[in-house]
């Protein structure tokens, strides 16, 4: 096979090489033709393949080499597929070293997959879609138009006037008013209570009735009953003893006319309608002549707590003390009369004194004072004055 009709590269494929060197001699060497016809793209492949199906599959251009490769003037670099693609670009086309970047334009880059389903070139972006809210031309005939969900409203004029009222103090309020309505009426029929599940209007209805009941019964037995006052029948007055005998001189003056004495009167009280202990804070008393109409005494007894369910007896201290002009005044000579010495008189007996007590007793437990009164007729006198006595 003769190898120096061949190009020099046949060398690398297995072939001998010549003897002339075309890239580092000035003058080309003189070969003869063979004679059949050259060949380059076979000797290339070392006659691998038809001519004529390399030539369907290349257009006609060779892999790698071109016919420049044999000239003598020496081997240029071959060119992939015979043909500049930065002159056949379109001058308009400008690189945007951005566009894998910024979304402004078409991705060059192939990593993970991105841009391979893109052609060469750049490619203007598809315009922006239209804001939310905004009808299209095809909304009116389309069924099948994207929907976008928003889920979180966006402020500012989108608010309705009754969401901003709410956000203000009165209508924090009027919301706070309406709860409380709402649970008064859910309560009223019955289905939640004023505590959770408990004080429903049943339960709280049961709940008022037995809670009075307990209520009735304390006060029934605590609040304390007024008794009842009764005088001594044969002595309703007696001579005071001890040292409230000695506070009050005894005396009865014609010049000017007076009198004054001390006495107490035995009162039996009557508290059966009790049911504990009657404590009494005060009782305060004044006499009175019933024919006249004048007081003639005052008394004061103080605090005392006397048995439930009994008949106790006190004495309260009196102190009768009266003043006339003369001694022709019918209350002095009334009790004059009466307290003067029983020896004075033929029959040996004194008359009686009619006078009228009102006692107002300040009882425990009780909002007021409870006033009670009583007239004693013909009474005789605590006191008897000397025989000799004015």
């Amino acid at each position: 096979m003769d190898y120096d009709r061949k190009s020099t590269v046949s060398s690398f494929y297995g072939g001998r090489r010549g003897s002339f060197d075309a890239l580092n001699h000035s003058q080309s060497p003189d070969y003869a033709p063979s004679g059949r016809p050259r060949d380059d793209a076979s000797s290339f492949y070392a006659d691998r393949q038809p001519r004529a199906s390399h030539e369907m599959l290349t257009g006609g251009q060779s892999a790698g080499y071109n016919a420049s490769s044999f000239f003598a003037a020496g081997r240029l670099e071959p060119l992939k597929g015979g043909r500049d693609e930065e002159e056949e670009a379109p001058e308009a086309q400008t690189w945007d070293v951005y566009a894998d970047f910024n979304n402004a334009g078409p991705r060059y880059s192939t990593a993970f997959g991105i841009g391979q389903h893109q052609d060469a070139g750049y490619h203007q972006l598809p315009p922006p879609p239209p804001p939310p809210g905004a009808k299209t031309e095809g909304d009116a005939d389309s069924s099948h138009t994207p929907v976008e969900l928003v889920t979180v409203p966006a402020l500012g004029p989108e608010w309705q006037l009754a969401e901003m009222k709410n956000m203000t103090k009165s209508g924090r309020r009027e919301i706070k008013s309406e709860k409380r309505q709402e649970k008064w009426k859910a309560w009223h029929r019955g289905e939640t209570g004023m505590c959770g599940k408990w004080f429903t209007k049943k339960f709280l209805a049961f709940f008022m009735f037995g809670l009075a009941a307990i209520i009735g019964t304390i006060l029934a037995i605590t609040i304390p009953r007024v008794p009842g006052l009764s005088f001594n029948s044969s002595t309703p007055l007696v001579a005071a003893t001890g040292s409230y005998n000695a506070s009050i001189p005894t005396q009865f003056s014609r010049y000017p006319a007076n009198f004054s004495f001390p006495a107490l009167a035995d009162i039996q009280v009557d508290t059966t309608a009790n049911i504990i202990p009657l404590t009494i804070n005060s009782i305060s008393a004044q006499v009175w002549d019933p024919n006249t109409n004048l007081q003639v005494g005052t008394g004061y007894f103080g605090k005392d707590t006397l048995p439930a369910k009994s008949y106790p007896k006190i004495q309260v201290p009196l102190n009768f003390s009266y003043v006339a002009s003369n001694d022709t005044d019918p209350t002095w000579n009334e009790w004059y009369n009466a307290c003067k010495n029983a020896g004075l008189y033929a029959t040996g007996s004194r008359p009686g004194v009619n006078f009228k007590l009102i006692l107002t007793l300040d009882i425990a437990g009780l909002p007021s004072t409870q006033s009670q009164s009583t007239q004693v007729n013909a009474a005789p006198c605590p006191i008897e004055l000397s025989i000799n006595a004015a």
